[in-house]
């Protein structure tokens, strides 16, 4: 499957990265989330676990917060409001 970014409404965006491998998951996300405006919320979709580790790390680097997760059944669904 090809990544896909898409707003999904005012100030609502949603990247996936189903089926891509570490360093992906996260490049992707680094960039999505530059393009988003402070308090914009990005719904992450990957399926890399070991891909989540550093997400997280990023989003505490950038001060950006992990604030709802759903991880289950080899998928994770993160929603990440934007510092």
């Amino acid at each position: 499957m090809a990544m896909s970014f898409e707003q999904t409404a005012a100030g609502q965006w949603t990247l996936n990265v189903t089926g891509y491998t570490c360093p992906h998951p996260q490049m992707y996300t680094k960039k999505a989330m530059q393009k988003l405006a402070s308090g914009d919320v990005l719904t992450l979709l990957f399926d890399n676990p070991s891909s989540g580790e550093s997400i997280l790390s990023m989003c505490d680097n950038d001060g950006n917060e992990v604030f709802d997760r759903h991880d289950g059944d080899g998928n994770f669904v993160w929603k990440i409001r934007k510092a």
